[in-house]
């Protein structure tokens, strides 16, 4: 009977926390306990009676709106808003910029799959696609890297022309200004595509398409400033740029130092003109080398009240031609050799009129939140396509070389420690390019995903830096010698900047993802943190205490939901149908459920701190990100129409990201400074204990074969890369070799078979081929074959060299 009452008890709770009760719920759950609770221990009449009178106390107190809010939400209010951190204006003003979108399915543990997997498949108009079919396809025809890289340090003229002329400066400038009106996902695919040949380039489309001018002048701009600019970016007639960071703001870039002072000055011929003097020195400015258009962020001060009483008026952002007088450009970085334009940009008391403040004046100390907003979108796009197209090339070149190059007379791709490198490349690939997608049709659908951005940019440049780190290393000595022939060894160079740019990864990581999700993607800590702010203080309590309850109910939720369905695997769960996925589908409701819990048992047990506990963030954060992959892998594989083909990239990526989120689980639970809590969350979320395993062997083996030889899963796999046809160039040598290879083997076995008969004496392979021809082995067509075969082979696992006098003379710098 006892255990009957039990597991009816346990009934219940389970589906109050599947339904995701309110207060009410709970309540009633708790005077049905009660009761049971008074029935199997035979209590007696006054004991009975005093747990009656207690249940009934609880349930006016926490039932009644008035009496909670006088006795409970009123206390907590108060404890709360002692806790809660200060908020810097710039702080304030990230959290406040882009939306929520999928980021709040998963940090409330209920993820809708269904709503996931309804959005529409993402694609490219027709528009679109010929542009990169045809324009993009002709400037990667254009590029040759070690010319850019190693003898220009720049690109060439007619490239530089090209890219102004056909208008890949103004893929984000609507059409009624010139520009393409491109949608995220064709801006993202041109990216990727140019990456994929030179990063030189990509970046050089890239930048004018982020966060600079073009983007601002189409948010903010006054209708003058869009007549006057836009149609000029469109045109390539002007080269933008956007100056933020500088040599003491970098990741920190609220706290520039650069400020303007509201004045009357001289401007062009005209006196007693109203307008600032600015002064600013900022390094790291992409295409300020050569910009004509610079865009400035600075703070703005108002010491003699021209404007208003108040003296400091913020984040500024201007735009000023760069032939005004005093602004200085043209010095370069060179970071790590890559070719793109960088360099510094400084002024000093430089007057300008208040006509070039972005926006008007309207939009004085509105630079910050411009930018964040800005940034919301525009780092979902960029860094993660510049990534994804370098992820590609390395994959099928890889693929490619380790079938033709062969050890121990066997291909190397069939060693199986180059095929765990290869599984990891591509299991990367596949989950990167499907996160890219994803996150670009987000945009497009009008969101701003503030906190996906920030995860897509960082794990994706983190990850190909590891994708291209095993290409290197199954290249071997091919991947180190730089030269004409080497593919990998810029990208393999230029993977930092990316790590570095637009948020340094180890700060996105350790304080934005879950820093800002937990507060912006959260349900209800963001409505809580508004509530504890309002000055009105009725209305405070009252949307304090309708939060406070919904985030009672849906942590209590959460918790059991954790732990039922961390004892059933998620079996049980109802998610989309399908043999290959259902558990996956599962397993990830469960984890998310999980991340809701520790996130919440996070924030009331550090409070504040948690802001400081860095590496507990950084661990939630990857428990959010890894959900985020997971979700863009399985919406791929359904937008693909489910190739059972893919299935061992599907299975690679998602077991691997789900054992990603048990480690940052466990470490988050092993140094949690509160003990007991993380004892309580353990048993919650591991009750059967850590039973995920990483991808097995097997199942690596099955990813590497589908990457060494053609096919249409190799195809998808590295879609929208560029890939040259000419076997004069190094790729496309490559993949002649790969495909010559495989025709020939059969050819080249009947070869080695009679050469080890002692029927072939000869001991030169190519000399061997005509040995091997005329004595009947093969006819003219097979050994002719055998002979290109031969000649393709050699072409790739070649590597340059130089005459010294070469490299003394071209290694010197810009």
């Amino acid at each position: 009977m006892v255990i009957l009452t039990l597991l009816v008890m346990l009934g219940v709770m389970v589906l109050l926390a599947f339904f995701r009760s309110s207060i009410w719920g709970w309540l009633l759950a708790m005077v049905v306990f009660v009761f049971i609770a008074a029935i199997q221990s035979k209590l007696s009449a006054d004991l009975f009676q005093i747990a009656i009178i207690v249940l009934a106390v609880v349930v006016a107190v926490l039932g009644v709106p008035f009496l909670r809010r006088l006795l409970v939400s009123s206390q907590i209010l108060k404890i709360f808003r002692k806790t809660l951190p200060h908020i810097s204006q710039t702080e304030q003003e990230a959290l406040d910029a882009g939306t929520v979108w999928w980021d709040g399915d998963l940090f409330s543990g209920h993820p809708d799959w269904r709503k996931l997997l309804n959005y529409p498949k993402p694609t490219l108009s027709a528009a679109e696609q010929s542009f990169l079919d045809n324009e993009t396809e002709t400037l990667c025809a254009m590029l040759d890297d070690w010319d850019i890289t190693h003898v220009r340090q720049d690109l060439p003229p007619q490239v530089w022309q090209y890219i102004k002329d056909n208008g890949f400066f103004g893929m984000i400038i609507p059409k009624e200004y010139g520009g393409l009106e491109f949608s995220a996902l064709a801006h993202s695919a041109v990216v990727a595509k140019l990456a994929s040949r030179s990063i030189t380039a990509s970046v050089t489309v890239m930048v004018p398409n982020s966060l600079g001018p073009a983007e601002l002048l189409v948010r903010y701009g006054t209708s003058e400033q869009k007549e006057k600019y836009l149609c000029r970016l469109a045109q390539g007639k002007e080269v933008p740029c956007f100056a933020l960071t500088g040599p003491s703001a970098g990741s920190d870039a609220g706290s520039i130092p650069d400020y303007g002072i509201v004045c009357y000055g001289e401007f062009n011929g005209q006196s007693n003109v109203l307008g600032m003097r600015v002064t600013w020195e900022k390094r790291y400015i992409t295409l300020a080398p050569v910009a004509t258009l610079l865009g400035l962020a600075f703070k703005l001060y108002d010491p003699d009240h021209l404007l208003s009483e108040q003296t400091k008026r913020g984040i500024t952002l201007a735009l000023i031609p760069a032939d005004t007088p005093g602004v200085q450009v043209g010095r370069r970085h060179f970071p790590l050799n890559s070719a793109f334009q960088n360099g510094p940009t400084s002024g000093q008391g430089v007057f300008i009129p208040m006509e070039y403040i972005i926006g008007g004046m309207d939009r004085i100390g509105q630079g910050w939140r411009m930018l964040m907003e800005c940034l919301a979108a525009g780092r979902s796009i960029s860094l993660p396509a510049c990534a994804i197209g370098g992820v590609k090339l390395a994959v099928r070149t890889c693929g490619a070389y380790s079938r033709v190059r062969k050890q121990f007379k066997l291909p190397i791709g069939k060693f199986e420690g180059v095929e765990e490198a290869l599984a990891r490349m591509g299991g990367n690939a596949y989950l990167m390019d499907a996160a890219r997608v994803l996150t670009a049709a987000a945009v497009d659908m009008g969101e701003r995903p503030s906190v996906i951005s920030a995860s897509v940019k960082y794990h994706c440049t983190e990850r190909a830096r590891t994708v291209v780190n095993d290409a290197m290393d199954v290249h071997g000595g091919k991947g180190i010698c730089l030269g004409p022939s080497n593919y990998l060894g810029r990208s393999h160079q230029q993977n930092p900047i990316a790590i570095t740019v637009e948020g340094a990864n180890i700060l996105t990581r350790s304080l934005l993802i879950f820093g800002q999700g937990a507060i912006r993607s959260h349900p209800y800590v963001l409505k809580e943190i508004q509530a504890a702010q309002d000055s009105d203080k009725q209305r405070a309590l009252r949307n304090f205490d309708a939060a406070l309850l919904g985030h009672i109910s849906l942590s209590l939720s959460n918790a059991l939901r954790a732990c039922f369905f961390g004892l059933t695997g998620g079996r049980g769960l109802s998610v989309p149908a399908g043999e290959e996925t259902l558990r996956y589908y599962q397993q990830l409701t469960r984890c998310s459920a999980a991340f809701a819990l520790a996130a919440d048992v996070s924030m009331l047990m550090l409070g504040g701190n948690l802001k400081r506990s860095e590496k507990i963030s950084a661990r939630l954060g990857d428990v959010l990100s890894q959900l985020y992959l997971c979700s863009a892998t399985l919406k791929r594989f359904e937008d693909d129409g489910r190739p059972a083909e893919d299935l061992p990239l599907l299975h690679w990526a998602i077991q691997d990201a789900l054992y990603r989120i048990q480690i940052a689980f466990d470490g988050v639970l092993q140094n949690f400074p509160c003990r007991l809590s993380a004892l309580l969350l353990r048993v919650l979320i591991f009750p059967r204990g850590k039973y995920l395993a990483p991808p097995s062997d097997e199942l690596g083996h099955q990813v590497s074969v589908l990457l060494l030889q053609p096919g249409a899963t190799r195809d998808r796999l590295t879609a929208g890369m560029y890939l040259p046809s000419d076997e004069n160039d190094a790729v496309g040598a490559l993949e002649a070799a790969l495909h010559s290879t495989l025709r020939c083997e059969p050819l080249q076995a009947r070869v080695d078979a009679a050469h080890k008969a002692g029927q072939l004496k000869v001991m030169n392979e190519l000399m061997r081929i005509a040995e091997a021809h005329h004595k009947g082995f093969i006819n003219a067509e097979e050994a002719h074959l055998l002979e290109r075969d031969y000649e393709l082979q050699r072409k790739v696992i070649m590597v340059d060299d130089f005459a010294p006098e070469q490299v003394r003379a071209e290694s010197s710098i810009i």
